[in-house]
């Protein structure tokens, strides 16, 4: 009898920090069904857990993904794909109300540059790569890889990644705003952890609210943005962590924050 194959996604935890690990490395971690079903599954898991108050999010093998796996793309049609959905698997990670931060090292590209984008902070070290090389095999990003691209570095950089493939470096990107933070060689994990750790410290309701008003105020006209943004801020003088915060910081000790 063969082995049982691998799960292409496993779960680690550290405290109130868990750590989704895409986990194929002999194919670069390359997004097949199996591996985007177990991220959906592991981020919906952790952000239903109550101990888990920030998330991480890494590949194995010294590669964050490297795309989707051409072999579950190449003999659809447009009706294949959407009655494959795509867009399911990424639905737990867009709504995840906890902090989401990536760990990059090596390749980010295709589904793994738009899986980056989708995290709430993203941490590279030097071997971080960053593409949307899609035009090379005659599609186009399908999961926010335009838009979110544009949004985050501009149209005349997301126009040369997006029309010729070509790849950003990590410095590069650290410059244009697509990496939050460069980091020295190999510490692209470590790092991560310490910031999720940092995260998981505050008050859950004050960071919920912070990650509603920058998904739904991006877009918005400043006025409206302006309004979201003060309307969620005096919705938090009515949380017990307010006054916790509050408190403490007078007292000079540190908060308790119950998420109340």
């Amino acid at each position: 009898m063969s082995e049982a194959r691998k799960p292409a996604v496993r779960i680690e935890r550290d405290g109130a920090v868990g750590i989704v690990v895409l986990d194929r490395p002999e194919r670069r971690n390359a997004m097949d069904l199996s591996m985007r079903a177990g991220l959906a599954a592991a981020v919906h898991e952790l952000d239903q857990d109550p101990g888990i108050r920030a998330l991480v999010i890494t590949g194995s093998g010294g590669v964050f993904a490297a795309g989707a796996d051409l072999k579950l793309l190449a003999d659809k049609g447009a009706q294949d794909m959407v009655d494959l959905d795509l867009g399911q698997y990424w639905a737990p990670l867009l709504a995840c109300t906890k902090p989401v931060i990536a760990a990059v090292s090596g390749f980010a590209l295709g589904a793994g540059c738009e899986l980056a984008m989708m995290c709430d902070i993203v941490v590279g070290d030097p071997s971080a790569r960053f593409g949307q090389p899609e035009a090379k095999v005659g599609i186009m990003p399908g999961a926010g890889g335009t838009q979110r691209l544009v949004r985050a570095v501009g149209k005349p950089i997301a126009s040369l990644m997006l029309m010729t493939g070509e790849m950003i470096a990590a410095d590069r990107a650290a410059q244009l705003g697509l990496i939050s933070e460069l980091v020295a060689e190999g510490e692209a994990l470590r790092r991560a952890r310490e910031l999720a750790q940092a995260a998981a410290a505050m008050p859950p309701r004050a960071l919920r609210a912070i990650k509603r008003v920058l998904a739904q105020g991006a877009d918005l006209p400043l006025d409206a943005a302006l309004s979201l943004e003060n309307r969620e801020f005096l919705l938090l003088f009515d949380t017990q962590d307010k006054t916790e915060g509050m408190r403490a910081f007078i007292d000079k000790r540190k908060p308790r924050f119950s998420g109340k």
